[in-house]
Parts: C-alpha cells; sequence; structure tokens
C-alpha cells in the first residue's frame, strides 16, 4: 500500500488532536499487534525532530489511530512549514509508512 498524502495545520499553543481510521479494500484494518510512531522535522533529511506526534490505537481491531500533542507542545514549535510521516510496526516488526504530508504550523498571539 503506497503512503497516502494529507497537509495539515497545527496552531500553535493548542491541543492538536486528530482521529484516523485505516481502511485496507474499503474496510477498516485490523492493528491489533501494531504500533504507530509519528515525527515532524524541518525537512527529510534533516535528523533533528522538530515535534513527536504521540500515537495511540484508540480501536485497533477497528483501524482508528488516534493523534495528540498537548498545548506545550505546540507552542514550542516555530511556526512554519514542516514534513511529517506516520508508520505503522506489526508485531513482526514490518514497517510501513501509512500517511506523509506538510504540516503548517500558525503562529500564536494569546500568550
Amino acid at each position: 500500500m503506497a503512503a497516502g498524502t494529507y497537509n495539515f495545520t497545527i496552531e500553535q499553543g493548542t491541543t492538536f488532536n486528530r482521529v484516523l481510521t485505516l481502511q485496507e479494500n474499503n474496510s477498516a484494518m485490523n492493528l491489533t499487534g501494531y504500533s504507530v510512531a509519528s515525527q515532524i522535522r524541518s525537512t527529510h533529511d534533516s535528523s533533528s525532530v522538530v515535534g513527536t506526534i504521540s500515537c495511540t490505537l484508540s480501536n485497533a481491531s477497528g483501524g482508528e489511530i488516534t493523534l495528540t500533542m498537548t498545548n506545550s507542545t505546540t507552542s514550542n514549535i516555530e511556526e512554519g512549514i514542516y514534513v511529517y510521516d506516520i508508520e505503522i510496526t506489526s508485531g513482526a516488526g514490518s514497517v510501513t509508512r501509512i500517511l506523509q504530508g506538510n504540516v503548517t504550523v500558525s503562529p500564536e498571539v494569546t500568550r
């Protein structure tokens, strides 16, 4: 399966929360036994992680993944445009990138 592309905005200083449902052949993919990880970097080849998106399998058998970042985490990210991806790892260690794209961090005014 090729990774999908999804670009989104994180508002600096706010709580970020998204719920994804991974589907395969028009049905929810059973993610029981999988783990999920995601990082944000300034460029694809950057060695520095700008932010880590916390990923949980909120409903593994239903293919549901919840992505979160606290307001204190998002406030520490400089405004700008970054890259990210989300990878799932099976219990056997097989890694699959499921989503990738750009993240725009918009600046916070109210502090």
